[in-house]
């Protein structure tokens, strides 16, 4: 049998000194923080006897910035995917992290209808094929070897629900997928056989202000009323 290893990982942080949703607006790029985030998992993969043939990124700037190191590590050149994107969302823009209370505006109300699809975003049940048939293309690609995808935490965790056998629907606080954390697949020839979830830079992440709460180290910070807050 062939062993393929599929490494997913989530991007580094993130400036956004507004506190906005950003999700897939242009002109948002890693804080030096982010960078070094990145840094720290193309560390982690060479010091651990990674053995990437393949990195693929989401077209978005701030995945594109993640990839880098680890392309430099080792050698091959990042391609980009655009089933790796950020997932579709009605609040995009909007900034959420200085003031929550702006999701309870009567002009969103329609949005919350069905919170299990979502109706506010992209069903999660199209994230989970669109993420699943970029793992199926790095596995033909890095067949018997391994590769990166950079991507973002909602696809990653839909994904990983998926594989788990668990519900799509979810709170959000409890996603376990923080940033430039790796969530690897590890594959038999076709079959999938391993699943496991790590983050080489968590170090960091108490210091880093993550937008989106989760299970890992970083919590959520706030942006106050000047701005200050990144996500």
């Amino acid at each position: 049998m062939v062993r393929t290893t599929i490494h997913v990982m989530r991007h580094g942080e993130v400036d956004n000194p507004q506190g906005v949703l950003y999700g897939r607006m242009p002109g948002y790029h890693l804080t030096p923080r982010g960078h070094a985030m990145a840094q720290m998992v193309a560390d982690y993969l060479v010091e651990t006897g990674k053995d990437i043939t393949v990195v693929t990124t989401s077209p978005l700037e701030r995945a594109v910035e993640s990839g880098a190191p680890t392309a430099a590590a080792f050698g091959v050149k990042a391609g980009t995917d655009a089933r790796l994107i950020e997932a579709e969302n009605h609040f995009e823009g909007v900034a959420v992290n200085r003031n929550r209370w702006v999701l309870a505006h009567p002009e969103h109300w329609a949005y919350y209808i069905n919170p299990l699809r979502p109706s506010w975003g992209e069903p999660y049940t199209q994230l989970v094929a669109r993420m699943s048939a970029a793992v199926r293309s790095a596995l033909v690609q890095a067949r018997g070897h391994e590769a990166l995808l950079v991507s973002h935490q909602l696809p990653i965790w839909s994904l990983s629900l998926f594989l788990h056998g668990r519900p799509l629907a979810h709170d959000p606080r409890r996603r376990q997928c923080s940033l430039a954390s790796l969530t690897s697949l590890t594959f038999e020839d076709n079959t999938l056989v391993g699943l496991a979830y790590t983050e080489p830079a968590n170090a960091l992440l108490h210091e880093a202000e993550d937008m989106v709460p989760g299970t890992g180290v970083a919590g959520l910070k706030i942006g106050d009323g000047d701005g200050e807050g990144r996500a």
